[in-house]
């Protein structure tokens, strides 16, 4: 799988990746060409090669000619985004991407997000440099992102809402729930911008993983920082899947666990709100029944997700259960490489999970809703058609390896 992993020692910004993905080998035309679907006329993108203390690296402008209009608010960057002809999975990125960033300016000013408006000089600047930095790395061939804690920076920024403390508020809501951490830098490091695109495309957050690299890039932030290179360094390869683990038994991961405890809930709610946080994001809901205080019976919730879902699930959460509060903790887990793949049965196509073990054999399982789908339709018992699939994935094995299903992520 080829991976891109970003080294945010110096903060993140929008330009900062279009710079870096640029600098590693992406065609600064191509990606040129791939932008002209916007509906914004008279923009360009400048490349040029400047030095941050002693690295070189690459410098991508966003040039505007004439008065552009720029949308300023959420309905017009969506009603942009739509008009684009851009690839799906591009634009509902982009779409999710200034959504949050809406999001998080909406709770900063303490007004919903269909009154944000978009009013800072570069929003021109920002539609390209999102929509261009998630276009830079499907035409890089990148399935898989993963990040270093972010630097923010520290100190003071002056907007158009003011004086600010480093990382502004909006910034702040972005971050939540992954690894950060601030430094003597006097400057704001890693922007909204920068913030909202690298929790949209990572899966992951800490250290570099084990990987072959193919090309690194160094993306130039604009001033000069005294202590340090002020650059975001890429490095682009290729790993096994997610990432081998050292005891190669599986592949290593990072995730985070959202908990809470509660003893005061009616049992029935607990069916729909397992079903919300898996459509929010969640890999795994488990309730697990303790003994709290004064002896009273209750329920751990426990939610498994990335930590671009914890602010979704952790408002889930709070709206549909009883609690006051929740835990996180990142985790690391180790699990087995697994393809998705289909397999005919006569009763119709059913969704097969195959996982790889060390040795080199498989073990699958069949999808339990498909198969529950498939008996509410024909009236056949739930096992029979378990049992069929079963069969079905045998002499698929015997024959030829079932077609896998891959998706490439941004």
């Amino acid at each position: 799988m080829k991976t891109a992993y970003f080294d945010c020692s110096s903060g993140i910004s929008g330009d900062m990746i279009l710079g870096a993905l640029v600098d590693s080998g992406l065609s600064l035309p191509k990606l040129s060409t791939a932008l002209q679907c916007l509906p914004i006329k008279q923009f360009s993108l400048r490349r040029k090669k400047v030095r941050r203390s002693s690295i070189s690296a690459t410098k991508v402008d966003v040039v505007i000619g004439g008065n552009p209009k720029a949308p300023r608010t959420l309905d017009d960057m969506t009603q942009m985004i739509q008009k684009a002809k851009l690839p799906p999975l591009i634009a509902k990125q982009s779409l999710s991407v200034f959504s949050r960033m809406a999001n998080a300016e909406a709770v900063a000013h303490g007004i919903t997000p269909k009154k944000v408006v978009f009013h800072e000089i570069g929003v021109v600047d920002t539609i390209v440099d999102v929509v261009g930095g998630l276009l830079g790395c499907s035409l890089l061939g990148i399935e898989h992102v993963t990040a270093s804690p972010l630097n923010l920076g520290s100190g003071f920024i002056t907007i158009s809402h003011g004086t600010l403390s480093v990382p502004g508020p909006a910034t702040v809501e972005l971050v939540k729930g992954i690894p950060v951490y601030t430094s003597s830098v006097n400057a704001e490091l890693t922007t909204p911008t920068g913030a909202a695109l690298i929790t949209q495309m990572a899966q992951a957050f800490g250290p570099m993983p084990e990987m072959r690299i193919r090309s690194t890039g160094h993306g130039a932030g604009t001033r000069q920082t005294l202590d340090r290179p002020n650059v975001l360094r890429i490095f682009v390869g290729d790993i096994e899947d997610v990432g081998q683990s050292k005891n190669g038994i599986g592949l290593s991961d990072h995730a985070v666990m959202i908990e809470t405890n509660l003893d005061d809930m009616n049992p029935q709610i607990f069916d729909l709100l397992i079903e919300r946080l898996l459509h929010g994001g969640a890999l795994d809901v488990a309730l697990t029944p303790v003994i709290m205080k004064k002896g009273r019976p209750g329920i751990v919730l426990g939610v498994l997700t990335q930590p671009k879902h914890v602010d979704d699930l952790t408002e889930i959460i709070f709206n549909e259960t009883t609690t006051l509060g929740v835990r996180t903790h990142h985790v690391s887990r180790t699990i087995l490489a697994r393809e998705q793949s289909d397999v005919k049965t006569k009763y119709g196509q059913v969704s097969v999970k195959i996982a790889r073990l060390k040795d080199g054999s498989q073990r699958a399982s069949v999808e339990y809703g498909d198969c529950k789908h498939i008996a509410e339709q024909t009236g056949k018992p739930l096992r029979e058609i378990m049992d069929e699939a079963r069969r079905a994935i045998d002499r698929s094995v015997k024959t030829t390896p079932p077609k896998r299903r891959t998706t490439k992520r941004a």
